[in-house]
């Protein structure tokens, strides 16, 4: 379909993962499946943290209040537009809501990214500054981490929507992706992109790889003094409570610089496939990931599990004495 004028014709046709017709069920099924899983997930994990006294540190404040929130928020902006266009013939978005998701697409995938370093600082200072550690990871310093992550986001959300709001499309209105992600609404544009590929290799490479390289540091120094650690009990202990931070960092930064550090024109279907690595699954494999190999974590939601059996046979109890009592 042609698009001479964003005025005349102002949305766009989202492709999604698969255009045949058979796929469209199995695929709403399966996400729509990874999208509860990812809402309870993360729910639980917040009410479990935040309604036991033990788990009031640091590492759990990332973890809980910002980290799972972002989680929710990340897959949120993405999964229930692509389940309706499952379910849709006509897969289509407005120009203006198109660039609000990419914007919320960016701050929340930002912010996950700077959450991941300040997760890698926290690990680093429990590890290498254990006595020091809650003087220094006291709650000012994470306030101060949270609002620098939620600010350098926004600006940088800001300014990539705002250099795509300047462009013309004319060629074509079909994104040959799920959901309105830069790249694939770059390659629609009849005018320059020069200025986008050039912001997205510079401030966008800056934004991704500083907290890149503050967790590879964070974890050269975790490295260092765990080998000096005399037993192997202790080392394994160590990188225990680092295996799972890393799984996902590693996830997470690969799936990004496989899609967004190539050229524009090489941009191709099997990187929606690619796309799901950091914008489903993370969301989705977080809590199991991060809290259940946590021992702290397991019993916080034992107690969580405990008491919310408690207030359902409490309430079941109640009103089976006033039915009888009817």
């Amino acid at each position: 379909m042609g698009m001479s004028n964003l005025t005349r014709l102002p949305e766009f046709i989202l492709l999604g993962l698969s255009s045949c017709p058979e796929n469209q069920k199995p695929l709403f099924a399966l996400f729509l499946i990874m999208y509860l899983v990812t809402l309870m997930g993360n729910l639980l994990i917040i009410l479990a943290i935040c309604s036991d006294p033990q788990l009031q540190n640091p590492m759990y404040f990332f973890l809980s209040k910002i980290l799972s929130f972002a989680d929710i928020c990340y897959t949120t902006v993405i999964v229930p537009k692509m389940l309706v266009n499952f379910l849709s013939e006509k897969k289509t978005i407005s120009y203006a809501e198109c660039l609000v998701q990419m914007y919320f697409f960016l701050v929340f995938g930002n912010m996950d990214s700077y959450l991941l370093a300040a997760m890698a600082i926290d690990r680093y200072v429990a590890i290498c500054n254990p006595l020091h550690y809650v003087t220094v990871m006291n709650h000012g310093r994470c306030m101060l981490l949270l609002a620098c992550s939620t600010a350098f986001s926004c600006l940088h959300s800001l300014l990539h929507v705002l250099l795509v709001n300047r462009l013309t499309f004319c060629a074509s209105n079909v994104i040959h992706h799920f959901f309105c992600d830069v790249n694939p609404v770059l390659k629609l544009a009849c005018s320059s992109t020069s200025v986008n590929e050039v912001i997205a290799k510079t401030e966008g490479l800056v934004s991704v790889m500083a907290p890149f390289v503050c967790i590879i540091i964070s974890y050269l120094r975790i490295l260092n003094a765990v080998l000096k650690i005399p037993s192997a009990a202790g080392k394994r202990k160590a990188f225990s409570t680092c295996s799972s931070h890393l799984t996902v960092v590693t996830l997470f930064y690969g799936s990004i610089c496989c899609v967004y550090f190539q050229p524009l024109s090489s941009y191709t279907v099997k990187d929606r496939i690619v796309t799901v690595n950091y914008t489903v699954l993370p969301p989705m494999l977080n809590p199991f990931i991060y809290s259940l190999r946590n021992k702290g974590m397991k019993q916080g939601l034992e107690k969580l599990i405990s008491r919310m059996k408690f207030q359902m046979n409490r309430l079941s109890t109640t009103n089976s004495n006033k039915i009888r009592g009817a």
